[in-house]
């Protein structure tokens, strides 16, 4: 287990190495391309997360898994298609012995991506109502 505090994506992932640090590399450009242009990345809970307007999705290595948080609703909304995958709440284990889905990764992301743009617009929007 990792007790290291993580300040970059960069430093998270060197912290692996085989296939935990390939599949590491490998779901930072998925998520990463999904995610809008203006997002960054960020270490959040000492996990990598790409960001936007909050934290999109986390993501991090395990001794057998990647775990994949993309928070409760996409993992609702994608259930049919988690169904071979262990899941909770709001959170999934992709085997580091199995190739990660990419499509389904991306369209996470992207669902993450609407729900937080939508969510920045009402704010704005109240705030704009409280001005008045």
């Amino acid at each position: 287990m990792i007790t290291t505090k993580f300040t970059t994506v960069e430093a998270y992932i060197a912290a692996f190495s085989g296939i935990q640090k390939k599949k590491l590399e490998e779901m930072r450009e998925i998520v990463k391309a999904a995610a809008p242009k203006n997002a960054v990345e960020v270490i959040s809970y000492n996990m990598p997360a790409i960001k936007t307007s909050e934290v999109l999705v986390y993501y991090a290595a395990y001794e057998k898994h990647i775990g994949f948080y993309p928070t409760g609703a996409p993992i609702l909304a994608f259930a049919d298609r988690l169904a071979a995958y262990k899941t909770s709440k709001g959170a999934v284990q992709f085997p580091l012995d199995a190739a990660l889905p990419k499509k389904l990764i991306r369209e996470m992301t992207a669902y993450r991506v609407k729900a937080a743009a939508a969510k920045a617009a009402m704010k704005k929007a109240e705030a704009g109502k409280k001005k008045q």
